[in-house]
């Protein structure tokens, strides 16, 4: 029995519930925002210790990584990524958890070809991309700059 593309769309249609887009916005800045406003917070206690700019620069970042990775290792990341959405991609967070998430997952395969191997799974490819996109932007803006 063949089913047509019509009505292979309203099925799918009426099987899939309708996002909430604007809640989704909403929430994603929120959290977001909430993660950001953490960060800043982070520094200005680091500078009210009367640490440096370049340490606070160093151990901003690393407090949250640190952090982000300990939620994902106990659950709790996911459980706030299910409502935050996008807004827990911030950057830093959002790659910690694509790094640590993988390697809990296949730690049963063993420390080698099980968290090792898994934990760039990811966040693997952003890396690759990431590095490869900063080399040649660098070399396009030497050439244009000399």
């Amino acid at each position: 029995m063949a089913i047509s593309k019509d009505e292979y769309s309203k099925m799918t249609d009426k099987a899939s519930p309708n996002s909430p887009i604007i809640m989704n916005c909403v929430k994603a800045f929120v959290f977001g925002g909430g993660i950001c406003v953490f960060a800043q917070l982070l520094n200005e206690l680091f500078i009210s210790l009367g640490l440096g700019e370049k340490e606070w620069k160093l151990l901003t970042p690393s407090v949250i990584i640190v952090i982000t990775a300990i939620l994902t290792g106990i659950g709790v990341y996911d459980r706030i990524a299910r409502h935050a959405g996008a807004g827990c991609i911030v950057p830093i967070s959002g790659f910690a958890n694509s790094v640590v998430a993988p390697a809990l997952e296949y730690q049963h395969e063993g420390y080698v070809l099980g968290t090792a191997a898994q934990m760039f799974s990811i966040a693997g490819p952003v890396i690759v991309y990431g590095t490869a996109t900063s080399v040649i932007y660098g070399l396009i803006y030497y050439l244009m700059t000399k």
